[in-house]
């Protein structure tokens, strides 16, 4: 069973969600200016995305980079705003109105109440959303997240590897060097990146004897956040 605790608005652990803080700045923008400026095909005009982009400070995509190589950005192109646009039309937080992006009466009142908004959006995107879809994988892995999050409790407790994760659930060790690249890849995409864009996991990258290393650890967000059957097998933390 996965239960997703109620945290107060000011809790401290709520900064370390990406998606939180994107969705507050996209609600919070919109009430100050009105409305955000929609394309023929509804998606945020470049203005805005170009300022998601700079104000949005999302891990491995800094402004610098994007702008770097693009000068000119779509929305399709910075994929958290994509996904985060269709959470908050989904969850009735903004509507479109003769080519704007309004904030409906309940977007407006979560705008200033970051622990109900993670309520409204986090539980929806990590359990509810097609993550291969937006992720362009045709296949869906097996397993389900009641398993994964259970046995990633556990297993990240004190740090692991996504190789070590994978081979956890799937019987094989892989990385994205073998034949088994693809599968990695999904994982990758369709479990630990909506576990990281939710602030739940932080995933790190380390470099050496000619191959990469991904280090996967449980954020304080989880911790405060989640309850899990699996709760019961966890560790004391060392001081």
């Amino acid at each position: 069973m996965i239960e997703f605790r109620t945290l107060a608005d000011d809790h401290p652990d709520l900064a370390h969600s990406p998606l939180l803080r994107g969705a507050l700045l996209t609600l919070q923008y919109a009430q100050k200016h009105g409305s955000i400026d929609l394309t023929k095909a509804k998606a945020f005009k470049r203005v805005f995305v170009h300022w998601a982009v700079e104000h949005f400070n999302w891990p491995g995509k800094s402004a610098e980079e994007m702008f770097r190589y693009n000068k000119v950005i779509n929305e399709y192109e910075f994929p958290p705003l994509e996904v985060l646009h269709f959470l908050l039309i989904s969850r009735r937080l903004g509507r479109h109105f003769k080519g704007e992006f309004r904030l409906t009466k309940r977007g407006a009142e979560l705008a200033q109440a970051p622990g109900r908004l993670f309520a409204e959006l986090i539980p929806y995107f990590v359990l509810r959303i097609d993550h291969a879809a937006y992720a362009r994988f045709d296949d869906r892995l097996f397993r389900n997240w009641d398993v994964w999050m259970n046995v990633i409790n556990v297993e990240a407790d004190h740090s692991t590897t996504e190789a070590a994760l994978f081979e956890t659930f799937y019987g094989e060790p892989q990385d994205w060097r073998t034949a088994g690249w693809r599968e990695m890849a999904a994982f990758s995409a369709c479990v630990l990146r909506p576990l990281e864009w939710a602030g739940l996991l932080i995933e790190t990258r380390e470099d050496g004897a000619g191959r990469q290393m991904r280090h996967v650890f449980k954020t304080p967000l989880w911790r405060s956040a989640l309850k899990l059957d699996t709760d019961e097998l966890l560790r004391p933390m060392s001081v």
